[in-house]
């Protein structure tokens, strides 16, 4: 159920080109299962910014997100002790249940943000998990060493080669065993679709859209799915990989 609250900045800072990662502080969970998203209000935008939950204990929280426009530009010059009106445990989450034994997550650019609480959620329940994260160029990177801290097995694309395999994920995905019962996406829309095209079995894809309201008010982030259309902020973002119509 949707809430709201006053989430302090705790701290607001670069982790990767053009990427950062702002921790904050309020007195409840932003979401109760990985996958879920928040909505923040920016001072004098009209639209709030939507961006994926990750890593909370409590009320303390992170969320990581590029500078790609004049709201994120605003964003990345908060400094500690700010505060911001931030709506919470907005959408579906990933179903961890899927995973019997061993999850392989296939992530693209900031797609790793929305995936890593369901990685050390996963590892915490002792499942085996393979992540295969894809960039553009080596400057791109992050949450690499943080995955591998959590105990899972983690490769790397880069398109440039700059680091790890040359190359789409796809690619890097053919010269791995494919020992997995489930697998998790989330990135690029094509890289998904493609993702989806070459694995079989039971799997799950976290999708993005431009959002109005981020509740389902608005009808502005549907997409289409053999359940029709379906709105991503309120009945996703996270669906089952046979529902999605690409």
């Amino acid at each position: 159920m949707m809430k709201q609250g006053i989430y302090t900045v705790v701290a607001n800072e670069l982790i990767a080109d053009r990427t950062m990662r702002m921790d904050l502080r309020g007195e409840d969970a932003p979401a109760e299962r990985a996958g879920q998203f928040v909505d923040i209000a920016l001072e004098c935008r009209f639209l709030r910014r939507p961006l994926a939950a990750t890593c909370w204990n409590g009320g303390d929280f992170s969320v990581i997100y590029k500078i790609v426009g004049e709201g994120t530009e605003q964003m990345a010059r908060m400094e500690a002790g700010a505060t911001l009106d931030i709506l919470t445990h907005l959408g579906n989450g990933f179903d961890q249940t899927l995973c019997k034994k061993k999850a392989l997550v296939v992530c693209g650019g900031l797609g790793a943000s929305p995936v890593f609480t369901l990685v050390k959620d996963l590892v915490a329940i002792g499942k085996r998990v393979t992540v295969v994260m894809g960039f553009n160029t080596e400057r791109e990177i992050f949450l690499e060493d943080d995955f591998r801290a959590l105990g899972a097995e983690v490769y790397v694309a880069t398109m440039d080669g700059s680091k790890g395999f040359k190359g789409l994920v796809t690619g890097l995905l053919e010269t791995l065993e494919r020992d997995f019962d489930v697998f998790y996406t989330c990135g690029p829309k094509v890289m998904m679709k493609a993702v989806c095209d070459m694995l079989e079995g039971p799997g799950q894809v976290s999708l993005e859209e431009r959002m109005g309201c981020g509740c389902g008010i608005c009808y502005g982030c549907t997409c289409h799915t053999t359940k029709g259309a379906r709105r991503i902020c309120a009945d996703g973002p996270v669906f089952n990989r046979e529902e999605v119509i690409w």
